[in-house]
């Protein structure tokens, strides 16, 4: 893999990258501007209306761990959000997921497969609207899910998480109540069956000459102000 550096015509908000190009997908702790998720990612496809990516099986990336060393999905409920964190890293595994985001919306769309890409579903991550940077975009994750099936039902995830997330002082009634906002308006894409789900991605299949992209040694830096670095496969 070789890194060019490229500079570009205008914003982070207007730069478009080049399928194959490798960018980070991160998230910051919640209440915070740490970044405590990072995840490498290869473009599939960007424009103005959908930001489509790759996330490779065996894709070393960061996560947020207890520093005990406890996985944080380990840890009880009750505790989860208020035990010391830090951050670990580890390999992504599974099948690989394909993430899709359209510009503003509060929610992303992430495909799932089972070995010999048999789909499995599609699951929207409640979060706020990607902030795009030059060499990545960023988020903040809103606990509450929804998994999507085949058969076009649907059904909430991690309620019991995104009510403990309030009870711990992570997230306020105000914001809670946009959270679950953008969860129906998510529903009513879903009954609708509106993009993504009706576009056929469960067909895609990733570049066999793409190559895993590595994690970069910054890749929690919070100062984006610089030169656009994509790396290419």
């Amino acid at each position: 893999m070789t890194a060019d550096i490229v500079e570009t015509t205008g914003t982070a908000d207007t730069a478009r990258w080049a399928p194959g190009d490798h960018i980070m997908w991160r998230y910051r702790a919640n209440a915070s501007d740490v970044i405590h998720i990072c995840r490498p990612v290869t473009v599939v496809e960007d424009t103005a209306e959908l930001l489509a990516v790759w996330l490779a099986p065996g894709t070393v990336c960061v996560k947020p761990q207890l520093t005990d060393g406890t996985s944080v999905h380990h840890e009880p409920l009750s505790t989860r959000y208020t035990k010391p964190r830090t951050t670990a890293r580890s390999q992504w595994f599974g099948t690989g997921v394909l993430k899709l985001a359209r510009p503003g919306e509060p929610w992303s769309v992430w495909l799932f497969w089972d070995h010999g890409w048999r789909f499995r579903n599609w699951y929207v991550n409640l979060e706020e609207p990607l902030v795009r940077w030059d060499r990545g975009v960023d988020s903040e994750d809103h606990f509450l899910d929804i998994a999507v099936y085949a058969d076009r039902s649907w059904e909430w995830k991690d309620e019991d998480e995104f009510a403990q997330a309030q009870r711990a002082g992570l997230m306020g009634p105000e914001q809670a109540e946009r959270v679950r906002a953008a969860g129906r308006a998510a529903t009513a894409a879903i009954e609708s069956w509106e993009a993504p789900f009706r576009d056929g991605w469960e067909n895609w299949r990733p570049d066999p000459t793409w190559s895993v992209p590595a994690l970069p040694a910054d890749w929690g830096r919070t100062d984006k102000k610089h030169t656009s670095a994509h790396s290419r496969s």
